[in-house]
């Protein structure tokens, strides 16, 4: 076996997969917009269940469903006609995935599900099933052949399955105008979750807050930026921000000035600070302190000084 034929082999799988998925075009069809329909109105959940492979796909679509906002939960259908048909409550939607419909678990648990008067929806690849045939609405996810050479392992058939279960997880968001917002509140944890609800004053509130007046002299003003450990410190007069002192100004002040003794916070700050409001996204913080080639920002909410936002505090937030 060469290189060519190993390159030849994982390009045909990805094309066969590839016109299988972009063959599902022509299945979106009034089933499809029934089931979206049905789902929206729905009290209940979505209960998805599968054997072998198409278990698997189906616990991805419930993990997919429940980060946008649908709530879905995984019952494997093998388990279900040994106790766990527990799962399905009254308002519930049950999704049955299956490639060929036909299974002897598919078989004996439909029945049960119709008994229930539970509205049943198949996800199958085969339209003359037993499953489609005894379903209320059947979303079709059908191949011409698995990648797999021997036609055997489910290849083709369970990337159909978890395209068409996407497509229904994101159709679902849209109609239900799931936002980035509401997005946060299912994914709290890491630099995604972080990006979407951690806001300034969640930062400033962790820091010290540095503050000088502007008739403070340099010793003052060294002091006050050392003790706080920003490496900055803004200038305060009447509870405005006037102005802000960096480590930086004070090497440029020690190259540019022989006696120090005279000098005051205000004759070196830089007046008109960036500043963001402390009400902001943490997100935004970074996006200035990146366009503008800095290292901290003062935060401010109605004019008022609320502390100081750096870069470390992001990077620490995992935002970076």
């Amino acid at each position: 076996m060469n290189h060519s034929q190993i390159k030849k082999f994982a390009k045909d799988s990805i094309q066969m997969q590839a016109e299988a998925v972009n063959h599902l075009n022509q299945y979106i069809n009034e089933d499809f917009e029934a089931v979206v329909k049905l789902i929206l109105k729905s009290k209940g959940r979505v209960v998805i269940t599968g054997i072998g492979k198409s278990a698997i796909i189906a616990q991805k679509i419930v993990a997919t469903m429940n980060s946008t906002g649908t709530p879905a939960v995984f019952m494997h259908a093998a388990d279900a006609i040994h106790g766990d048909l527990g799962t399905i409550l009254k308002d519930d939607i049950v999704i049955c995935i299956s490639k060929s419909g036909n299974t002897p678990e598919i078989k004996v648990l439909v029945p049960l599900i119709k008994n229930f008067e539970n509205k049943l929806i198949a996800l199958t690849g085969n339209q003359k099933s037993y499953l489609a045939e005894h379903s209320d609405f059947t979303l079709l996810t059908p191949v011409k052949k698995e990648a797999c050479p021997n036609n055997l392992a489910p290849t083709t058939s369970t990337t159909a399955q978890l395209v068409m279960g996407d497509a229904l997880a994101v159709t679902l968001l849209k109609m239900k105008g799931f936002s980035k917002k509401d997005f946060a509140k299912y994914h709290p944890g890491g630099a995604l979750g972080k990006a979407l609800y951690l806001r300034v004053s969640d930062i400033t509130k962790q820091n010290l807050k540095p503050q000088v007046h502007p008739e403070n002299l340099m010793k003052e003003v060294i002091i006050e930026i050392s003790k706080n450990m920003l490496g900055v410190t803004p200038v305060i007069e009447n509870e405005k921000i006037i102005g802000i002192i960096t480590d930086g100004d004070l090497r440029r002040m020690l190259t540019s000035h022989d006696d120090i003794k005279g000098l005051k916070a205000k004759d070196i700050m830089t007046e008109h600070p960036k500043t963001i409001n402390n009400k902001a996204m943490a997100v935004d913080a970074l996006e200035i302190l990146e366009n503008n080639s800095i290292t901290q920002i003062i935060a401010e909410e109605d004019g008022k000084y609320k502390g100081i936002v750096h870069l470390h505090n992001l990077i620490r937030e995992g935002i970076i």
